[in-house]
């Protein structure tokens, strides 16, 4: 089975300053979609502890084995993948004009993917993209879509539930001019996409 989840954060200059953490009034959804019957869970497989190796010499009982902490760096990180392609497909479709691509945004998304990736799909999804989106000074409003998929990095796939979705959906129309798209993918297969808008 394959697990989907994804968010949207919508922040505007005029609500929030950069640097400042997201308020309540401020647009925050995580949507969780399912294969047709009920929602697919989120919950990752915790790493089973390794398995204690007997000694030759039997003086004590070795202790315990703790468990083996989660990877603090992903395994590989797409930097500018087939995301943004569809995102300007989806625009033309609708008569907007294509986004361009933003180095600036790059580095605020691969931070927020990368943070995905350690963390897994446990609140908060969004903690300061849209803020630090703003502090690449590219216009006065910023979005983020945020999602995972379990079986490795699927832009289709991604794009598709984004449309779908009103909140990822305005995003991906919004009145913006920049965009940036970063994949983490964790060392379980698990890929975490952070779409970057301004």
């Amino acid at each position: 089975m394959v697990v989907l989840a994804v968010g949207a954060a919508t922040v505007s200059a005029i609500h929030a300053r950069a640097n400042t953490p997201l308020k309540a009034s401020n647009t925050v959804e995580a949507v969780v979609l399912s294969d047709g019957g009920s929602p697919l869970s989120l919950l990752h497989p915790r790493l089973a502890s390794p398995t204690p190796t007997a000694s030759k010499a039997k003086t004590q009982p070795p202790p315990a084995a703790p468990a083996r902490p989660r990877s603090s760096t992903p395994s590989s990180i797409v930097i500018g993948s087939y995301q943004q392609q569809l995102i300007n497909q989806d625009r033309a479709a609708a008569g907007l004009r294509p986004l361009s691509w933003s180095s600036c945004l790059a580095s605020v998304a691969a931070a927020n993917a990368v943070r995905l990736s350690r963390q897994g799909w446990t609140p908060p999804y969004h903690t300061n993209g849209p803020n630090l989106d703003l502090n690449c000074r590219l216009g006065n409003q910023a979005g983020e879509n945020v999602g995972y998929w379990s079986g490795g990095i699927n832009d289709r796939q991604l794009n598709s539930m984004f449309m779908a979705s009103p909140e990822h959906h305005a995003n991906i129309m919004g009145p913006y001019r920049y965009v940036a798209t970063v994949w983490a993918v964790a060392p379980n297969g698990y890929a975490y996409v952070a779409v970057e808008f301004a």
